[in-house]
């Protein structure tokens, strides 16, 4: 296979992947940049991520434009990956979900902090992005490229941000880092809830979480992790 046609296929397997582990069910989206050309990027046409094939894959500009005209039915959150991109050239993938683990604290206003070993691979810090501070009343999709730009400020140069009301992106310098990173933000913030209900929260260190976010995310636990999920969903066939 060619390396673009490699990375389609992890981009369907991803998606398929994310949808097994609870992380995206009937919508959100995830997508991954086009390395031979920075300035594009694969995602799917709009569709329940669970049914992603390769055939379904499409390359967009990063205003969202098909490279290739089509009739295909696309995501309206395209602003929230193009503007990502945008903004961070070392970023080569992205996730984009409403998982009620998180959604939770995207309600509340709690920040999620790194409390488990794992955990540690969301990064230091996850910031929230509220379109209402510059948008007002919306319907909370990043539908426009002005909200992209506007969360992509408030990603900063942290790997995940939560979406007030409405979810979280994350992101990572490949398909599979941003498949470890989403599965493990998910896991974190489930955990983080579930401690604080029994009563006291004890997270990461700056040190540990420093430490062991580099160690979890050498390319050896990352594609054990990958290799594993891929396994469940190509199963399925």
């Amino acid at each position: 296979m060619s390396a673009r046609a490699d990375l389609i296929r992890d981009l369907a397997l991803a998606n398929r992947v994310l949808a097994k582990m609870g992380v995206l069910d009937a919508f959100g989206h995830c997508s991954a940049r086009n390395p031979e050309n920075p300035g594009a990027y694969f995602q799917s046409r709009g569709i329940s991520p669970g049914t992603v094939r390769e055939a379904d894959i499409v390359e967009l500009d990063l205003d969202g434009n098909p490279l290739v005209a089509t009739d295909w039915r696309l995501y309206g959150e395209r602003p929230l990956h193009g503007e990502i991109y945008r903004a961070r050239p070392d970023i080569m993938a992205i996730c984009h979900m409403h998982t009620p683990a998180i959604v939770g604290f995207a309600i509340s206003g709690v920040e999620i902090q790194p409390v488990f070993h794992l955990g540690a691979v969301i990064g230091p810090k996850v910031p929230f992005w509220d379109s209402r501070d510059e948008f007002g009343d919306t319907d909370l999709r990043v539908a426009t490229h002005e909200q992209g730009r506007s969360l992509a400020r408030a990603l900063g140069d942290n790997w995940s941000v939560v979406l007030r009301r409405h979810g979280a992106a994350v992101c990572g310098r490949g398909v599979a880092e941003m498949v470890f990173r989403s599965v493990n933000l998910r896991d974190n913030a489930d955990l983080q809830y579930r401690a604080h209900a029994l009563g006291h929260v004890s997270p990461l260190t700056p040190g540990e979480a420093a430490l062991a976010g580099e160690f979890n995310l050498r390319p050896h636990p990352v594609k054990r992790a990958w290799d594993y999920w891929c396994s469940m969903v190509e199963a399925e066939k």
